[in-house]
């Protein structure tokens, strides 16, 4: 294969394309806005299932490293009430069907799996341009530009390659989450350490809930969901720390008191995450030299799919063009026939989980749900 590739964004999705495109002696540049690996915190743990992100880490030959940061244990589950009381608990399996594994270990495997200067740091893309017959012009917020044979957008959410394909948009699902963290739980906040557990805990009420997962080293990493408009999040003032703990606080006024001390007490400031979504069937028609992988093709709400869907997706494309490694615009073509079934199958279940969270027989529905999925062969 002789066209050049070039990927937009340095996540999960466009390093697990870059490993692959290696290893079939493929060459690509990953361009990324970040300035570093270590620019900014990578987010917590992330449960990489056997049918999807474990099949893109065996293409991408980092099966045993992957093995190598599992934190064990954390695979085990648990669904509380409002009052604390534990309603399902589910302890790790050990099948390793999806075990658990810190976003930003996973990621430095992809980094140091790749030949030195793949990836090219702090180059932030402003704007992108067709040039005809199937190449592209992007550039970069210094000025630098870059033509290529082959653009693939792996620039997440708000993409600014997916427009060359698609006039969708992610739009507001009417949640937002706020993010906190506690440290050294064990000594200094036993009783939401005992609450936690050893993996993930979701402490659910109809339109709230308060999730949180243990990390290594002691970490409690939470996400508080609340149904609420745009405008209400945007009145919150996150910049007065005590303020905004408090307001969100508030939501959770009667909960058990291990629960809202993972809010209360959080150790780090704040951070508001608005959730968003494109349309569960999103596609596009065939552009010649450009396509898209991970939330930049398929934002959903979270449901533990994303990284590993953009995982797949990159080593999805990377085997497609190295299976038609003289027609490019063939393996483009494979690879998005595949893709948007898979997508839409994905956001349809992905909508069904988020919503069955924060409904209103919640958090009996999800209890329901885990019981069903464990009868399940």
């Amino acid at each position: 294969m002789t066209t050049d590739v070039t990927i937009i964004g340095a996540g999960l999705g466009g390093l697990t394309l870059a490993r692959v495109l290696h290893v079939h002696g493929i060459p690509a540049t990953v361009y990324e806005a970040e300035t570093s690996a270590t620019a900014r915190s990578q987010g917590g743990m992330l449960d990489i299932h056997d049918y999807n992100g474990q099949l893109a880490l065996k293409a991408a030959g980092l099966f045993e490293e992957f093995l190598g940061i599992v934190h064990q244990g954390a695979q085990a589950s648990r669904v509380l009430d409002k009052d604390g009381k534990v309603l399902l608990d589910e302890p790790d399996d050990d099948s390793g069907a999806r075990p658990e594994a810190p976003r930003g270990a996973l990621r430095q495997i992809l980094l140091d799996s790749l030949p030195a200067g793949t990836v090219r740091w702090g180059r932030k893309v402003t704007a992108v341009r067709p040039l005809g017959g199937g190449r592209h012009e992007v550039t970069f917020a210094d000025g630098a530009r870059v033509t290529t044979g082959l653009l693939v957008g792996a620039d997440g959410a708000w993409s600014r390659v997916r427009p060359l394909l698609s006039g969708a948009r992610p739009e507001y699902v009417g949640t937002v989450f706020v993010e906190t963290y506690l440290y050294d739980v064990d000594q200094r906040h036993p009783a939401s350490a005992k609450a936690v557990g050893a993996g993930a805990m979701s402490a659910l009420a109809p339109g709230k809930g308060i999730s949180a997962h243990r990390e290594p080293n002691g970490v409690l990493h939470t996400y508080v969901q609340l149904s609420k408009p745009q405008e209400w999040i945007d009145a919150i003032d996150f910049t007065d720390i005590p303020a905004a703990a408090a307001r969100v606080a508030e939501e959770f006024d009667g909960w058990a008191p291990e629960l809202t001390a993972l809010i209360t007490d959080g150790e780090t400031a704040p951070v508001r995450r608005t959730v968003h979504a494109l349309p569960g069937e999103h596609r596009w028609n065939r552009v010649p030299g450009v396509t898209l992988l991970g939330d930049a093709a398929h934002l959903m709400a979270p449901s533990g799919e994303g990284a590993n869907l953009a995982m797949y997706d990159g080593a999805e494309l990377g085997d497609a063009l190295a299976t038609h490694p003289d027609d490019v615009e063939a393996g483009l073509s494979a690879y998005e026939q595949a893709l948007f079934p898979r997508s839409a199958a994905a956001a349809a279940e992905s909508a069904r989980i988020h919503a069955m969270c924060l409904d209103a027989d919640a958090p009996y529905s999800l209890v329901d749900f885990f019981t069903r999925h464990a009868r399940t062969p």
